[in-house]
């Protein structure tokens, strides 16, 4: 299973559903765009995280190819649909009809023929919370609460502390039971603070991960995203994970070999978090492409740790 957001959690179910044929995505918050609006307007967990992931997990086939650009599909213009994607709204429509989260998910995922299930971190809609260092230039010293996935994966200055709102917020059972019932656990690759460590602070989805008897595994970003994690090396990733739950263990970490700066360091913070390192080939190539992860090197990746 994966657990993420975004981009990164996309790139990870691309490859994971290359390398095994049950396979479950657990996406987190969103405040922006679309998903902030529908969230808004109907009190719903955002969907655009889950869209993404759905999208991820469809066929190579034709019908895969063409759902996929369907759900994916934005609406131009100025109008009130404007902004608004396809899936964002078919989302939302199933969880009206439902009336609930999972199912609605279930719905969409069968249509779509999916390589696998989505699932919500949480059963209620949550928003990231941050303890920003030096957020107001002008006051460097000073810290400041942050709040809102869009305004802390954008903010300046350095993020101390992550929490949610509303605090100790459920769990979604469902998720609770695919953690329990995982080979392998994927932390990453995405936005650190806003889509991989928020699984990490919802108690019993964070106690389930550290309890678990599965291979736990982090793909470090390939580059630091301007604003939360502006200057990070890799290393850095593992010293926040550690950080936030010195309990958790990692078994394995992949790294692209083209983005270590300094091994020793990452040799070091892989061994706070009792994992091995390999250092592979995972992003693609490009000068469009930097930055980003290739699936299908990536795929290669978790075979060659998973066999």
């Amino acid at each position: 299973m994966a657990l993420g957001g975004g981009h990164g959690l996309s790139a990870s179910l691309q490859a994971l559903r290359r390398v095994t044929d049950s396979l479950t995505a657990v996406g987190v918050a969103d405040d922006g765009g679309s998903s902030g609006r529908l969230r808004s307007e109907f009190g719903i967990l955002p969907p655009g995280d889950l869209r993404m992931a759905l999208a991820a997990l469809c066929g190579d086939d034709s019908w895969g190819r063409t759902w996929e650009q369907v759900i994916q599909h934005r609406f131009g213009g100025a109008g009130e649909l404007a902004g608004h994607s396809v899936g964002n709204l078919l989302i939302t429509a199933l969880w009206e009809q439902t009336g609930d989260a999972v199912t609605g998910l279930d719905w969409i995922a069968a249509l779509l023929e999916a390589n696998g299930r989505v699932l919500p971190c949480s059963d209620v809609p949550l928003t990231i919370v941050a303890e920003v260092l030096g957020h107001d230039p002008d006051h460097p010293d000073e810290v400041t609460m942050v709040r809102g996935q869009v305004a802390v994966a954008t903010t300046p200055g350095t993020v101390m502390h992550l929490s949610l709102d509303p605090v100790e917020p459920p769990a979604c059972r469902e998720a609770i039971v695919a953690v329990r019932e995982a080979d392998a656990i994927v932390l990453g690759p995405g936005s650190w603070y806003t889509s991989v460590i928020p699984h990490l602070v919802i108690p019993e989805l964070s106690r389930a991960i550290t309890e678990s008897p599965a291979r736990r595994i982090v793909v470090l970003n390939l580059n630091p995203q301007m604003g939360e994690t502006t200057d990070f090396a890799a290393h850095t990733y593992l010293d926040v994970l550690y950080n936030f739950l010195p309990d958790l263990r990692i078994d394995t970490v992949i790294a692209d070999r083209q983005h270590v700066e300094d091994m020793t360091a990452l040799k070091r913070s892989c061994a706070d978090l009792g994992a091995e390192v390999f250092l592979m080939d995972v992003a693609r190539t490009g000068a469009d492409s930097a930055g980003m992860h290739d699936p299908q090197r990536l795929a290669v990746a978790f075979d060659t740790v998973l066999a």
